[in-house]
């Protein structure tokens, strides 16, 4: 674990889908509360040949034709002179005239479970004379170029000698914290503690409030946290406690992984204005729809942040003769963008609104799984309803719970994500949520305030590992969902019968990092020596499952299958295929992953890793 007892420094990392970022804490300078805390300048292309130091890193990558620039237009402060990878702003602008050969979103692919996220498949529309990366590498390049940046700011405190702390959505499966993890190790990290990007988004609002957080909040708050970044939507429920005159902050909750944030506003913004294009008699081809799309995120982006800003250009590339001027010129104005979004996004919907889920076409393209439904509203709708029962057994909050609620009430909301610059779309999920509890007799919610939307998360990740270390206030929770393997059933071949599953709980809702629990009772035959397979569940509403649980049945949305576990166990002197009477081991690592360990009788010890293999190898 990169938890180094000598470090001076605790890194944040905020590995985001359109922007990455590090924060970072000075361990000898600060004390209690008061932490000592900054942000580094990225030094990036921002064209060719031109280096800036931006406090963000565009989570791009350019993947420019061998005779298109020469190596010294590619140079970073760190290479000597020779060529570097096209990371950051220069990958931003230059992939939008060119999108064929820009590589985004390599985030929300690392969690993709229907592909190989090794494999090199992005840009998945570029042709072939393009060389393509995987996910895996590009969130590696990302993360190497921030270690670089920190290196040649902070010669005397070498990165890996530092506390070093990488985010990701709460909602990530075992397979994309793995993922996560070992992308960082690729990139030199040793092994960073994983933190959720909700959580860090409260510490970080907690450590900028110099201490006045407490005045914010109080013993019996409900703290919902609120994320929209550029690839998910990402919600968490916070409860606050009181413990020996302290308040603790405890995560209670968080939501699925949905596919859903400021991607899918580029693209309905990139077909409304294709619409108004074509309404004159001007029709875009594919390559076109993702330069304009490109450009509708820059649009977005400042015309969301900036209030006094009317309007934004929009141009795109011409591919026709027929186009004078050799490109297609238009605008977005401010009241466009945000009735558009605000209406498509965050409708103000009732507290019984879900998700919508519509037939899919038996064939499809090789994407990203989005969401299906485009309202956040709805999607938050679904999540506090299963969350109703959440802090029923909470301490402090014993026969709080009103069964005759639908949905769970919370009192604060915290906003984290670019999308909630407009204050605009803030507005409307606060008012929207509050509709929600007027209608069942409770007090208004209130927004937190103080967020630092673009840098929360980097900066909170720093402040989590200065608090691990005794020096600031922690958040409580453990593991954000209770895990299962599936158990296939000893029966007779019945004709047109699958043999029925049941699910072991392995780890419990709230297990501790760094614990280790042995499952109690059965044992289990474990086939040595050639690969073997489990099925893997996850819930996060039954929090009332310990570890050797056997669920027999289950409700729809209380179990969802997640990748399956691969293992290829070394025979250990047995014969291949040998059974091997074990007992099976549930661990959370301190820096945030489960692992499955299956014990022999003898003591031997097999580690199930998570292989994040779409489908077996092919026998």
């Amino acid at each position: 674990m990169n938890d180094l007892t000598n470090a001076r420094y605790a890194i944040g990392i905020d590995l985001g889908t359109t922007h990455s970022a590090l924060s970072w804490v000075d361990l000898q300078a600060s004390d209690g509360e008061k932490a000592d805390q900054g942000v580094l300048a990225v030094p990036q292309l921002s064209g060719p040949g031109t280096v800036e130091a931006l406090p963000l890193l565009p989570s791009f990558m350019y993947l420019p034709h061998p005779d298109e620039l020469a190596p010294g237009e590619l140079a970073l402060p760190w290479t000597d002179g020779m060529a570097a990878p096209v990371v950051g702003e220069m990958a931003r602008s230059r992939g939008a005239g060119t999108p064929i050969r820009l590589v985004s979103s390599a985030k929300s692919w690392l969690s993709h479970p229907s592909v190989d996220r090794r494999a090199a498949i992005l840009p998945t529309d570029a042709p072939e004379e393009v060389e393509r990366v995987s996910p895996l590498t590009a969130s590696t390049r990302y993360l190497e170029h921030l270690k670089q940046a920190w290196n040649a700011a902070y010669p005397y405190a070498p990165f890996e000698q530092q506390a070093v702390t990488v985010t990701i959505p709460a909602s990530f499966d075992p397979a994309a914290r793995e993922l996560t993890a070992e992308a960082a190790r690729n990139a030199g990290y040793g092994s960073p503690t994983l933190l959720e990007e909700p959580q860090a988004a409260l510490y970080s609002w907690i450590q900028g409030s110099g201490g006045a957080w407490r005045k914010q909040v109080k013993a019996g708050d409900i703290v919902l946290v609120v994320d929209v970044g550029g690839g998910t939507s990402d919600f968490s429920l916070i409860a606050i406690l009181e413990r020996d005159g302290n308040l603790e902050p405890h995560r209670v909750a968080v939501g699925d992984h949905i596919l859903l944030g400021g991607d899918n506003m580029d693209l309905a913004l990139a077909h409304l204005v294709a619409r108004k294009l074509q309404a004159n008699g001007t029709q875009l081809d594919a390559w076109q729809m993702r330069a304009l799309t490109y450009a509708c995120r820059g649009a977005k982006e400042h015309l969301l942040a900036d209030a006094n800003a009317a309007a934004w250009p929009i141009v795109v590339p011409s591919r026709g003769s027929k186009l004078i001027g050799g490109s297609i010129r238009t605008e977005l104005t401010r009241d466009e963008v945000t009735a558009f979004i605000t209406d498509g996004f965050f409708p103000r919907v009732e507290a019984s609104a879900r998700p919508a889920v519509r037939t899919r076409a038996g064939l499809t393209q090789i994407g990203l799984p989005y969401a299906q439904d485009a309202a956040v509203t709805r999607h938050l709708a679904a999540f506090l309803a299963r969350q109703a029962g959440a802090t029923a057994e909470l301490q402090g909050f014993n026969g709080q719970v009103n069964p005759e609620h639908t949905f769970l009430h919370p009192s604060a909301v915290l906003f984290n994500g670019g999308v909630f610059k407009s204050d605009i779309l803030a507005q409307r999920v606060m008012d929207t949520i509050n509709d929600w509890l007027y209608m069942e007799g409770a007090e208004p919610a209130r927004m937190l305030e103080g967020a630092d939307l673009d840098l929360a998360v980097a900066r909170g990740a720093a402040y989590y590992n200065y608090a691990r270390r005794g020096g600031g206030v922690r958040i409580r929770g453990g593991t954000a969902r209770s895990y299962y393997v599936g158990v296939e059933s000893s029966m007779p071949a019945i004709p047109g019968m699958e043999p029925p599953i049941t699910a072991l709980c392995v780890a419990p809702f709230g297990m501790e990092e760094g614990s280790e629990l042995e499952l109690p009772g059965q044992e289990f035959g474990l086939v040595v020596g050639e690969p073997v397979a489990f099925r893997f569940f996850g819930s996060t509403t039954r929090r009332q499952d310990r570890s050797g649980d056997v669920l027999e049945f289950w409700g729809p949305d209380e179990l969802q299958e997640l990748n399956e576990i691969h293992a290829d166990l070394p025979a250990e002197g047995r014969t291949p295929g040998d059974v091997v009477q074990v007992k099976l081991h549930a661990l959370a690592t301190e820096s945030g992953t489960l692992e499955l360990v299956a014990v022999s009788r003898e003591g031997l010890r097999w580690k199930v890793e998570f292989d994040v293999r779409s489908a077996p190898d092919a026998q």
